[in-house]
């Protein structure tokens, strides 16, 4: 790491020339040298002005904002850089270290914070947002670098990015995007507030020129054709992941790439691990060149593909529209496969900051002369087309050809459209201004002229004049119940203030957090008779968190769907007609564990702390539901079917796992508790280890990024030093067996235990007993025994006795079984073999 920039810009006169001089003398040692668009930003933020930034993508906006922190440091001052999304701040932050050293940058993005105190700060737009709701222009910002400000326009979140502008006058903004529109009326907002000369720096020449063109070929026609005209990289964008695998696995009969080419990946991918149903996929695509690229992957998965795109070993990678928030992916040629997209209310067509923001990323600075952006026509277009050359210059057969029409209700595109979209400027932004109970508490708790400072947030802000009138009564609305429930209260002298005491990061970190300390407490440890849960104390935990938790609506429609499923199944075999049963069906969802008890406990919650009625209690079970199944992550995921929403599985277990370790107190940890936290945390860590590494990394200080980051990432740590985790997956691989024997699953268990005799052992055990017990009881650490051999417990294998729960109480049934320790860490996951069934 080095400071040089620093040192150069510190060591200056202080004066604006100075500070540019420094900072282009930094960048020429580089081989870096401005271009115009740059230049003149930079002089600008040097003379103290704001700075809008709207040029292409590739021309440099990264340098702008690093000349821009550099500025405020030499200044004295404290710089915030913002992004929307969690993967830039943590990409930026570790940007930033490697330029002005890890001493002068810290981290917070709500669920991790790292040297918060640091001169230049790496945050969520909602972060700085809050800190400006609390503390006004008295907030300690000199200067904020706003990235990917067309999110501005956000419905849900276009208020983070208003709130700074409004209430930090003091500051200088330099506001970022490709695609911002017409900016006149932020311009002059910020020229009064701030009173600086705020400059738009705008229609740049992008250093790699486009090439559009729109094409009525089929879509292996026209990757075959840029291939043999050496038009890669291709990044074929689809708006769906599942289009996006399709078209990876339909390419894969076209050869992408050279037996030369596909040893050089093969050489480069080595050892790395496929693991999941969608790794062993991905691996056969891209062995042949072919890279798959989306939210729904693993980490880990993203990264080698984005790792081999860099380095020029795929030649076309099937994705989605994310490449328009900057994925770290080289790209000559745009290939988009369709104008139109479902936006999740409807089908629709692509507004032109979209076009714009996807047809940015073709061409490379410095690799290529130009960039591609192809558009294919829709299907039936296509087909008309193809009809039309097949019949050729004969006037008979073009007579027979039967043009088709669009499907009906298909939202469609011509060439036209295309035209358009590329001559189009993107749209004007929206303010999306909210107001909320968090926002108005954390105003009055600022202080001073309370009524007046909610007032002009109210009335001074970017919405239209109806607008403001609805967010004046939202917010007299709000004061009311939190006045009536006693937060708040107004003095003799007219002064308003909190009555209650504010978490230190209140708003900032998971919301609903004082809301889930406070159920937890309704909840008995020892878990007696009558005691409030379902009896499972551990378990009813980690559902209160859960219930704290944004949605993951991919896993829960899943989970539906298979209730739904095993209900119908169930249904049939009781001989229940067919209107019952979908009448019955309309009740069958997704697991909500504690529905009624966290509703009726929000309930009240809410009637001392109203401002978590901003905020929406959604029960649901996901870890619990892989808990108490004994799944791994890959049985989980094929179990749902969700093969092509692994990343978003992992994601919600990595945010789970942090919520608990951050949310749960110390002395609501009980030791079964304390086992299936360290159980997640490896489950996590063995599936990809980028998630929790990172997140533990960022909290000790240290830079989980190494300089030269190899194509194949490091193997997860050592599976069975985990003790506490690996002990817990032995068990819950025991406990599989149990549930498959309550099922009286012969196959499945032959399936996992060849040579076990399972079948002659459960007609034993079933002569005997009616039943085996699955309940919380029956998979309590007592009932499995585990033997480490050896003085420090590391011979290659350990022995397991799990006993069998029968209704008589008698435990005299043992599954045995051996745990291959060597395996264990090869594969991740307990390696068990039962060896045999046994009556004592």
């Amino acid at each position: 790491m080095t400071s040089t920039l620093l040192d150069a810009v510190r060591a200056t006169d202080g004066s604006a020339d100075g500070i540019y001089d420094a900072f282009v003398a930094w960048a020429g040692e580089r081989g870096l040298s401005l271009y115009p668009a740059q230049d003149e930003a930079v002089i600008e933020l040097v003379s103290g002005a704001n700075v809008i930034l709207a040029t292409p993508t590739g021309t440099g906006k990264s340098l702008v904002a690093i000349a821009a922190h550099a500025v405020a440091m030499a200044e004295g001052g404290r710089t915030y850089y913002t992004a929307p999304i969690k993967a830039l701040v943590s990409e930026k932050f570790f940007a930033l270290v490697d330029i002005f050293g890890a001493e002068n940058v810290g981290m917070v993005t709500g669920d991790s914070s790292v040297n918060p105190d640091a001169p230049i700060v790496c945050c969520t737009a909602e972060i700085l947002a809050n800190l400006a709701l609390r503390q006004g222009a008295d907030a300690d910002v000199a200067q904020v670098v706003m990235d990917e400000f067309h999110y501005y326009g956000d419905a849900d979140r276009g208020w983070a990015w208003q709130v700074p502008l409004l209430l930090l006058p003091r500051a200088q903004f330099l506001l970022m995007s490709a695609t911002l529109g017409d900016t006149s009326e932020i311009e002059a907002d910020l020229r009064r507030r701030t009173g600086r000369e705020t400059t738009l720096v705008a229609g740049a020449e992008r250093p790699v020129p486009l090439h559009h063109t729109y094409e009525k070929r089929a879509a292996h026609e026209l990757v075959e054709k840029l291939l043999e005209e050496h038009e890669t990289p291709i990044y074929i964008v689809h708006f769906s992941q599942a289009a996006a695998m399709e078209r990876a696995q339909a390419l894969a009969n076209v050869k992408v790439s050279t037996r030369e080419q596909r040893d050089a990946i093969a050489e480069a991918i080595g050892g790395f691990r496929f693991t999941t149903a969608f790794g062993k996929q991905l691996s056969r695509l891209v062995r042949a060149g072919i890279g798959v690229h989306h939210a729904g992957m693993l980490p880990r998965y993203r990264r080698l593909v984005e790792t081999l795109a860099q380095r020029g070993l795929l030649r076309v990678i099937c994705g989605t529209d994310t490449l328009g928030v900057g994925i770290n992916v080289p790209i000559r040629t745009v290939l988009i496969s369709a104008l139109s997209k479902y936006d999740g209310t409807r089908m629709r067509r692509l507004s032109a900051r979209e076009f714009h923001q996807i047809a940015g990323r073709a061409g490379r600075a410095g690799y290529d002369p130009y960039g591609n952006v192809v558009v294919m026509a829709p299907d039936h277009e296509i087909e008309n087309e193809q009809a039309l050359r097949k019949a050729g210059d004969d006037p008979k057969k073009l007579k027979k050809v039967q043009r088709k029409s669009a499907p009906a209700g298909f939202v469609s595109w011509s060439e036209a459209t295309f035209d358009k979209l590329v001559d189009a400027i993107p749209e004007p932004l929206t303010p999306q201004l909210q107001i909320t109970s968090a926002m108005i508490i954390n105003v009055i708790g600022r202080g001073g002229d309370v009524f007046g400072n909610v007032r002009s947030l109210v009335f001074d802000n970017h919405e239209p004049r109806a607008r403001k009138y609805a967010l004046a009564r939202r917010a007299i609305a709000i004061f009311r119940t939190l006045r009536d429930a006693g937060i708040v209260e107004v003095t003799p002298a007219g002064d308003i203030r909190l009555v209650v005491e504010l978490q230190p990061n209140f708003a900032l970190n998971q919301p609903l957090s004082p809301f889930a300390l406070a159920a937890i407490e309704l909840l008995d440890p020892d878990d007696a008779p009558g005691a409030a849960g379902t009896g499972h104390y551990a378990l009813d935990v980690v559902s209160v968190i859960e219930a704290t938790l944004d949605d993951p609506r991919a896993i829960l429609s899943q989970q539906e769907f298979k209730a739904r499923g095993e209900a119908v199944a169930a249904m049939k075999r009781e001989g229940i007609e067919y209107d019952e049963r979908m009448a019955l069906l309309e009740d069958i969802t997704y697991p909500k564990p504690l529905d009624e008890l966290l509703a009726q406990a929000f309930e009240v919650f809410a009637t001392s702390q109203p401002w978590v009625r901003d905020f929406e209690l959604k029960p649901k079970s996901v870890v619990r539901d892989m808990f108490e199944r004994a799944m791994s992550f890959a049985e989980f995921t094929n179990w749902y079917q969700l093969g092509r929403s692994e990343g978003l599985v992992l994601r919600y277990l990595s945010d789970a796992y942090r919520a608990i370790r951050q949310t749960v107190p110390a002395e609501a940890r009980t030791e079964e508790l304390l086992d299936i936290i360290a159980w997640l945390g490896e489950l996590v860590r063995q599936v990809d280890s980028s998630l929790v590494d990172e997140w533990e990394a960022l909290v000790s200080g240290a830079d989980a990024h190494g300089s030269d980051e190899p194509v194949v990432p490091p193997a997860p740590p050592s599976l069975v030093q985990n003790r506490r985790a690996f002990t817990v997956l032995v068990r819950n691989e025991l406990f599989r067996r149990v549930q498959l024997a309550a099922r009286e699953a012969d196959d499945e268990l032959v399936e996992l235990d060849p040579d076990a005799g399972w079948p002659e052992a459960l007609d034993a055990y079933y002569d005997e007993h009616e039943s085996i017990g699955i309940s919380g009881a029956a998979r309590s650490p007592q009932l499995c025994r585990i033997t480490e051999h050896g003085p420090d417990g590391d011979r290659e294998a350990w022995t397991v006795e799990q006993v069998i729960d029968d209704p008589a109480g008698n435990h005299d049934w043992r599954i045995r079984a051996e745990v291959d320790l060597a395996a264990s860490d090869e594969a991740g996951a307990a390696v068990v073999r039962v060896t045999e069934v046994v009556r004592l």
